[in-house]
């Protein structure tokens, strides 16, 4: 085995294009998300593609611009791997490992491929080192197939679902989610992106819109608690309302919920989303404990339901207008 650091990878294949790379696993659902950015999108493009078709640990892919967000499973599994064709993949996620307070991925890749995997990858912020099975693996280009595994440190995913900060008068619960999110210093996190979700519009005891927002966070195992602490505190210093809710799930796989399409198309009770977040592992840290859970909780089911969350219920993006 030959160990390499992102500073050992760059001086032995020269500066490569990765931005990002982060592992965030739930142990419990047996998955993990990985997120991986890139300078260039149409290098991101065709590795979603390719690793779709390899399959593998795989479960699914999507891009957004450069950045590629995929689902997978925990353990190690065979790949459709080899030269790209009808059902084989040129470059391939053979598995994901926990290894204590690290996780392990270990790729496949061939030709161009090889090349994203075994020197553009390994130099990403975030490595913590790329392990190579034999010197052969170094060798990377042409026609030949390299394999590394990358280990980078244990991440889980906090999404924070935050309403009710505004008034008629003044604020904008968007504004505020942001701005908290820029500005959490908090060790061991990492903001990853927010979303505004669009929640029933009928709703008689709302702003204008009714619009929750989202945070999403990728955070080390210590690090929840001090997140948390900071969100909280944040919020509810610089809300103008009185009725502000902030409620939080850890984890990848939220579980099934009718209140994913009630929330949108129903007039409910913050007695119902309180039983049914508990119910689904949804946890509230506001002090309030007023009508603003419900929209906090609305936007907890939605945080990672892609463009939709920000449209009415059965609305879809693309298209003529």
């Amino acid at each position: 085995m030959i160990t390499l650091t992102p500073a050992d990878a760059k001086k032995r294949f020269g500066p490569l294009f990765a931005e990002k790379f982060i592992v965030m696993v739930d142990e419990q659902a047996g998955m993990a998300e990985i997120l991986e950015t890139c300078r260039h999108r149409g290098t991101i493009e065709w590795d979603m593609m390719n690793r779709r078709r390899a399959c593998g640990a795989l479960s699914s892919a999507e891009v957004q611009g450069s950045s590629m967000t995929m689902l997978a499973r925990l353990g190690r599994y065979e790949a459709n791997f080899g030269a790209a064709g009808q059902e084989i993949g040129g470059q391939a996620l053979e598995g994901v490992e926990v290894q204590g307070d690290e996780v392990v991925t270990s790729w496949a890749g061939i030709a161009g491929a090889g090349v994203g995997v075994a020197a553009c990858l390994p130099q990403a912020p975030g490595v913590i080192r790329a392990e190579y099975p034999t010197e052969e693996d170094l060798h990377i280009g042409g026609a030949r197939v390299c394999r590394v595994r990358i280990v980078t440190p244990k991440y889980e995913k906090l999404t924070i679902g935050i309403d009710d900060t505004d008034t008629k008068q003044e604020g904008a619960t968007w504004v505020l989610a942001l701005k908290c999110a820029e500005a959490c210093k908090v060790p061991g996190a990492e903001y990853l992106n927010m979303r505004l979700v669009q929640l029933n519009p009928k709703a008689p005891k709302k702003t204008t819109n009714c619009v929750g927002s989202v945070l999403n966070f990728a955070v080390r195992p210590g690090s929840v608690e001090p997140l948390l602490a900071f969100v909280k505190e944040y919020i509810e210093e610089h809300a103008v309302s009185g009725d502000t809710g902030i409620a939080y799930y850890r984890g990848l796989c939220l579980p099934g919920s009718d209140y994913v399409k009630k929330i949108k198309t129903e007039l409910i009770s913050r007695e119902e989303v309180e039983a049914e977040a508990k119910r689904i592992g949804v946890t509230f840290i506001d002090s309030a404990a007023s009508k603003g859970r419900i929209g906090a909780f609305g936007a907890v089911l939605w945080g990672n339901r892609g463009v939709e969350a920000a449209g009415l219920y059965g609305e879809q993006p693309g298209g003529r207008v």
